[in-house]
């Protein structure tokens, strides 16, 4: 019962994280060192994801690293479109990326 918990828990934060990123999205120009650094962002968020998985725990650092060197890449080799966000879709997102951390964490919903 608390795998089924932690399950629910974690599907939950994605579905927060789903309604909230849909609205985001990141552009880059074909032109200059723009393209190159969106090449290196992918590259380094790929490299910084496979590390988290495959190297020791000790080690896990380097991949958390790579990740925000490539969110930093990302920012700095194009721009971020931030569409309209209504108040109600980001309450349902806020509401299940809590809820379902709480989940994940203690087993039960604190409300």
């Amino acid at each position: 019962m608390k795998f089924l918990g932690k399950l629910i828990g974690l599907g939950l934060i994605l579905l927060g994280i789903y309604f909230l990123g849909k609205n985001i999205f990141f552009t880059t120009g074909g032109y200059g060192w723009r393209g190159v650094a969106a090449d290196l962002a992918v590259m380094t968020l790929a490299g910084g994801v496979v590390s988290l998985f495959i190297l020791p725990k000790d080690n896990r650092v380097l991949g958390w690293i790579l990740i925000g060197a490539s969110i930093l890449l990302i920012f700095a080799g194009g721009r971020a479109i931030l569409t309209p966000v209504s108040l109600w879709q980001l309450f349902i997102s806020l509401a299940s990326m809590t809820s379902g951390y709480q989940l994940l964490r203690t087993g039960r919903i604190n409300l």
